[in-house]
């Protein structure tokens, strides 16, 4: 085959498919402060959270173990679409002119389209073990509602999904694609809860947010003893289940012969991010690697490099504990970019700790800026890229060329989290030339950052 439009890929067995998921609790310098009962300011204890999760995934999220085992029945399921491809991008580094290397571990072949059901089928396990009959969850882009409405449909369970009103509007497949396999859909803010009603009443609510679906998602499982409550990011058991990411690509890695000096990934609520980075993380810390770790994250919901670190709400009404993150507020209401998977208020406690650590870095990129990098993207590697990871692979662009510039050994990964197959009418408004960079309104954040609880200490 002509080298001009080779692309390498790197697979690995299902023999060597990782069985154990990466806890980094174990190995951080510091621990991450605790999340905080909002009503006492203690910590919170597994009681406080049993209402919406399962005792095992409780387990997971206060984990010290270092390594925990992948449920068989989980296992079989994953072998469906994992262990997941490397591919090196032979084609768009040629067309950038740069002599860095890089390479891509592409989630999208899932049955979801994107990393989620790495996290969304061991929940819909864990919670089938414990009897309950019906999760309920918001979705931004629609993604993760897909996942777990696949989740649910493999263990027999009712799933019912509160999706950001400008994604549900916009995105119309990706809702026909949550129904085909069995769930229920609702736009959010919606007349179905009491939080949703509420927030109906202003204006600025209705393209919705996370934090607001999150809230009547909530709200509906803490109401119904048999239902419960599944978060697709955020949470420490959810960054552990996409560790799998990254153990497959230290694996592939290793058959390339190569090791990355920069691993860059999107960031919304941080899980696509952690789950390449942290088994990576493991290794710098251990002293045998050195790569940089970059956050890629929206210019107009920039939680990292804008939001304050302090303790806050995850979800809008102030129904889920108070957890220490990097948070534009838990009142802000991003501006309805195309990246709907990244409009997040705030950032995974995990990951916002590691960042005060000093052990990543952060960068927020323009939407129109991740569209033209997906558009040479797709133009060179014949994959659409979901908007979330454009942000990625927008950053990736910007490091290559400054190898072409310094001459200096490059070698960059990042994870294209999901394809963008549902995300077509994104790409006709940058194609149109109808997209804008939205402007990241000061004011509105100086607003939303003064509702947040004041936490002593």
């Amino acid at each position: 085959m002509d080298d001009n439009v080779r692309r390498h890929k790197y697979m690995l067995t299902e023999d060597q498919m990782p069985t154990t998921w990466y806890n980094i609790m174990a190995d951080l310098p510091t621990p991450p402060p605790p999340p905080l009962h909002p009503g006492t300011m203690q910590p919170v204890g597994p009681e406080d959270l049993a209402p919406l999760f399962p005792m095992e995934l409780i387990m997971q999220e206060v984990s010290q173990e270092r390594y925990i085992e992948i449920p068989g029945g989980v296992l079989d399921v994953y072998r469906q679409w994992r262990p997941s491809p490397l591919f090196r991008a032979h084609n768009l580094e040629k067309a950038l002119g740069t002599p860095a290397h890089i390479y891509y571990k592409y989630e999208g072949v899932s049955p979801a389209g994107s990393h989620k059901t790495n996290t969304s089928v061991p929940q819909a396990y864990y919670n089938k073990k414990e009897g309950t009959t019906r999760l309920t969850t918001e979705t931004g882009a629609g993604q993760w509602g897909t996942a777990l409405a696949f989740a649910c449909s493999l263990y027999d369970m009712e799933c019912e999904v509160w999706q950001v009103g400008a994604s549900f509007d916009s995105k119309p497949f990706r809702k026909l694609m949550i129904e085909v396999f069995g769930a229920k859909v609702h736009r959010s803010p919606s007349e179905l809860t009491d939080v949703g009603r509420e927030f109906l009443k202003d204006p600025k609510n209705l393209p919705g947010s996370l934090g607001i679906a999150i809230s009547e998602a909530v709200e509906v499982a803490a109401k119904d003893p048999k239902t419960r409550y599944a978060l697709g990011s955020v949470l420490n058991h959810v960054l552990l289940h996409q560790t799998i990411i990254g153990e497959e690509a230290l694996l592939q890695m290793a058959m390339a012969g190569e090791s990355p000096t920069h691993i860059v990934g999107c960031t919304g609520g941080g899980s696509n991010f952690a789950g390449l980075s942290f088994p990576f993380l493991r290794e710098k810390l251990a002293g045998k690697i050195s790569p940089r770790l970059i956050a890629a994250e929206p210019a107009s919901c920039p939680s990292l490099t804008r939001g304050e670190y302090r303790y806050d709400f995850g979800d809008t009404a102030g129904m889920t504990p108070l957890m220490k993150m990097h948070t534009l507020g838990h009142d802000f209401i991003p501006d309805p970019i195309h990246a709907g998977g990244l409009r997040y208020h705030g950032m995974a406690p995990l990951i916002s700790h590691i960042y005060e650590e000093g052990l990543m870095e952060a960068v927020a990129v323009p939407q129109t800026e991740c569209f033209q990098a997906a558009v040479l993207f797709a133009r060179t590697e014949g994959i659409v890229p979901a908007p979330e990871p454009t942000h990625a692979l927008a950053l990736a662009i910007r490091e290559a060329l400054k190898a072409k510039e310094t001459g200096e050994e490059t070698i960059i990964l990042t994870a294209l989290c999901g394809h963008g197959h549902f995300d077509l009418a994104a790409y006709d408004s940058y194609l149109r030339g109808s997209m804008v960079d939205e402007n990241f309104d000061e004011a509105r954040l100086q607003e939303a950052l003064a509702t947040i609880p004041v936490v002593a200490g």
